[in-house]
């Protein structure tokens, strides 16, 4: 959800010397307490794990291995592969019916598969009865069906019609567009390089839409490849040519900065509309290539047909014409556009005086918000309500409290004049106890609306719980839709007329999904009925189910610690921790969980791999400091200039919170945390040397001093060490004393009292923390003698969430815990 991406949900892996994932499968299947699929991959390989346990490196125990811990490896191998494979649930569509109590369902489901380091995506249908008596009762084809290539699904408005978009893999090969309908496929458009690249399908800039007319689909796609020198033996080629040609070759030209980390290897997002019956696809004019647009929808009614956001490329603080990162980033100045279909006739297109030519249709919508994004209409037609970041963007902080706004859109459908844009939620400064503590939005459903046309079902972080909330855009009341009484994580996956699917979960409880009827015979406003839906997945085996019933959690409330009287009142409120513990908590050992960011969540929604962690038989205490969403804006800009200090402060008082409670032994506490969580456990490890017995680093930032030079993100540095003031410093061009202040404020200036053995899992091709900053630090404990251990994956990102780094990472974690922790 942040900059400095949230959690340690992503991977960690393999370096050098350690073996890759590819080779620790290989070197696992020859134990015979290996995964049984690990055993199958590689039948050649010995299998006489009493040998392997004792033998030299040489003799076949894979480099950098620790021969004490074979057995173990094997074991946790086993153990992490049947966590592997529980699915999860993605998203999920619901077609309606001329019959009120019938509807059909399909739901997206992913699944790891190791051996090709890849997830599978599957697409399970359901038909969905319901009674007077608010009953409801799902039947599930039997098979799913795999979504194999298929890089987006999109349903048509009425859901007689599916897109199944199909990304070209290389160069030379086209994108294709599949339009199916009832039990055929009624289009294939193949869409040339020449024309665009490949959709954008990331959740960000992605944007598909059909129209309510179901003939065309706009969407958002890498526009075509620009011009490049050509050379041959002569030397510069005047005249370039199409074709191939074996005695010349392509020069590089000038650099184009690119969005940064997950899009160095796109070109700049432009949009497209293709008709669907000809099979013809037109370019959107008159959009600068300045702008790289995303997001778009279909406008009702109206000369301008498309609504869709644009991110300008001069996005940095002194509006210098650089990208800066913007996965995870909030606080990239935005705005919504409007233009028109190019499939209607010239003569139709809509032109103003003030400005003639190709940029005469597109008007700005929102010229005096620095934020807006997630376009939708109301039903009706008359609103366009969309979210705004806009105090990430004022402030400077990657990701802050949301606020809500509307258009009242023209009935004419004519955009002339300036429109005005109304608040439909504040931004929440300091929340009242138990009260709604503003909107942090990471996405909406394609159509979140309810029969009325003016109440919004969205999911939202309140406090450390995810939660569904309606909004009416109209009155601007917020109300919580999931369940009040429940820590339990809640997220809207579709709406079914006045009906909610959702999932709900626990870091102790594996997805489920409900159904949600509200109920209109209470007086109280917004109370909904939950009903459980049967699952169409198989059971977890026997052991996974075991270990989830030997554990329960709690959120627990801590107050700040000596808070100071500058604090802004909602600074000064308790932060928010979760634990997790097993029958015998008080005298097992504990981690210390930590999230990135640092303005990001960890909600107590599951996560495999924390499950993974407590199934060793560790307590967890997962903290989200001040300066986490879902606790308020004064809360979350007390972090900015206070980093390395308020935040490590706040970990350290939740840990005595559990200390002095009696309900973890304090000789046996490890930490674990990635990005900004590598931030604060590498600071832990050095304010607090004798706290914690191990440690788990992932992509973690400890040299702020070497990060700015390098990072896709460096305005991040100068906000969280400066503040908001540092809106104001950022340069590219840090003097002395800047970076005097970075060294200050980062881990490697605790460096020399460090003493934790720990891990650090690097991502080679990382833009947002590069790997350097890890290695720095890591090869620097290795000089002061500290038990250390470095892996690298060479083909992974900032995330590390390939699947094969994301089991052997988290292997790694639980073996390096179980090696210091068990003593």
């Amino acid at each position: 959800m942040v900059a400095i991406c949230s959690g340690i949900r992503a991977a960690y892996a393999s370096s050098c010397p350690v073996a890759s994932a590819a080779n620790l499968f290989l070197w696992a299947s020859s134990s015979a307490r290996a995964p049984t699929f690990l055993r199958r991959s590689n039948s050649r390989v010995s299998r006489r794990p009493k040998a392997m346990a004792s033998a030299h490196p040489s003799q076949g125990l894979p480099s950098g291995m620790d021969p004490s811990m074979v057995d173990e490896y094997a074991s946790q191998s086993k153990l992490l592969q049947e966590f592997v494979k529980i699915p999860s649930i993605g998203k999920a569509w619901v077609f309606t019916s001329k019959d009120e109590n019938a509807s059909r369902a399909m739901v997206s489901v992913s699944q790891s598969d190791l051996l090709a380091n890849k997830k599978r995506s599957f697409l399970l249908n359901t038909h969905i009865s319901k009674s007077s008596s608010k009953s409801v009762s799902f039947q599930w084809s039997p098979f799913p069906v795999e979504m194999s290539g298929v890089s987006a699904v999109v349903p048509s408005p009425s859901g007689k019609k599916l897109l199944l978009v199909r990304n070209a893999e290389d160069d030379d090969s086209p994108t294709k567009l599949e339009i199916w309908g009832p039990c055929q496929l009624e289009n294939e458009i193949h869409v040339a390089r020449s024309v665009h690249g490949s959709l954008y399908a990331d959740g960000w800039f992605e944007g598909i839409s059909w129209n309510q007319e179901e003939t065309l689909i706009a969407y958002v796609a890498e526009e075509p490849p620009q011009p490049k020198p050509e050379f041959n033996d002569s030397g510069y080629k005047k005249e370039g040519s199409s074709q191939k040609d074996f005695r010349s070759w392509k020069g590089q030209g000038d650099i184009e900065d690119s969005w940064g980390e997950t899009y160095s290897n796109k070109r700049i997002p432009a949009l497209f509309v293709a008709n669907i019956s000809s099979g013809e696809v037109r370019a959107l004019k008159g959009i600068p290539r300045s702008l790289s647009a995303g997001q778009v929808i279909w406008a009702p009614s109206s000369s301008y047909s498309l609504v869709f956001v644009a991110w300008s490329d001069d996005n940095g603080f002194q509006e210098t014409p650089r990208k800066l990162g913007i996965k995870y980033c909030y606080n990239r100045p935005c705005a919504l556009y409007a233009a028109a279909d190019p499939f209607k006739e010239e003569a139709d297109k809509p032109s103003t005086d003030s400005n003639k030519g190709d940029t005469a249709a597109l008007v700005k919508l929102t010229a005096d918000l620095s934020s807006a994004f997630f376009p939708r209409f109301s039903p009706d037609g008359k609103y366009l309500v969309f979210i705004s970041a806009k105090s990430a963007v004022d402030s400077g902080a990657h990701n802050a409290t949301n606020s809500m706004h509307k258009i009242d859109w023209p009935t004419d459908g004519k955009l002339e004049g300036s429109l005005s844009v109304s608040d439909v939620v504040p931004t929440v400064m300091s929340p009242q106890d138990g009260c709604f503590p503003g909107m942090y939005c990471s996405g909406l459903l394609r159509f979140p609306w309810l029969s009325d046309g003016r109440t919004m079902i969205l999911s939202s972080a309140w406090g450390s719980k995810e939660v569904i909330l309606s909004i009416n855009v109209a009155s601007g009341e917020v109300s919580r839709v999931s369940p009040q009484d429940s820590d339990y994580s809640w997220n809207v996956l579709a709406l079914d007329n006045n009906n909610i699917l959702a999932v709900s979960s626990s870091l102790v409880t594996l997805p489920q999904m409900y159904y949600g009827f509200e109920d209109s015979h209470t007086d109280k406003p917004c109370q909904w009925d939950w009903q459980e839906i049967s699952s169409p997945f198989p059971k977890p085996s026997d052991k996974v189910s075991s270990l989830l019933a030997d554990h329960k959690f709690s959120v627990i409330k801590i107050p700040v610690s000596n808070p100071s009287d500058k604090l802004p009142d909602g600074a000064k409120l308790p932060f928010e921790a979760i634990f997790v513990s097993g029958k015998d908590s008080a005298s097992s050992p504990t981690i210390v969980v930590l999230h990135g960011g640092p303005h990001s969540v960890y909600p107590s929604s599951y996560s495999r791999s924390l499950a993974f962690l407590y199934a060793q038989g560790y307590n967890l205490l997962v903290v989200n400091y001040r300066g986490s969403l879902g606790f308020g804006e004064e809360a979350l800009q007390s972090l900015p200039g206070n980093i390395g200090s308020q935040d490590v402060n706040d970990v350290l008082t939740a840990l005595d919170f559990v200390k002095k409670r009696g309900l973890i032994d304090a000789s046996r506490v490890a930490v674990v945390g990635g990005s900004h969580g590598g931030f604060l456990t590498t600071h832990l490890i050095g304010q607090a040397p004798e706290t914690f017995v191990a440690a788990a680093a992932r992509n973690p930032v400890c040299n702020l001093q070497l990060m700015v030079g390098t990072t896709d993100i460096p305005d991040w540095c100068f906000l969280e060490v400066y503040g908001k003031e540092g809106k104001n410093c950022f340069t590219e061009s840090p003097l002395a004393d800047t970076l005097t202040q970075f060294y200050q404020k980062s881990p490697i200036s605790h460096i020399s009292k460090v003493k934790t053995p720990t891990l650090f899992l690097l991502g080679a091709k990382d833009l947002r923390v590069p790997v350097s900053n890890g290695l720095q630090y890591a090869r620097a404990l290795k000089e002061r003698g500290v038990d250390t251990k470095i892996i690298v994956f060479p083909e992974d990102i900032h995330g590390l969430d390939k699947p094969q780094s994301d089991f052997e990472s988290f292997l790694n974690i639980g073996v390096w815990f179980k090696k210091y922790m068990s003593k």
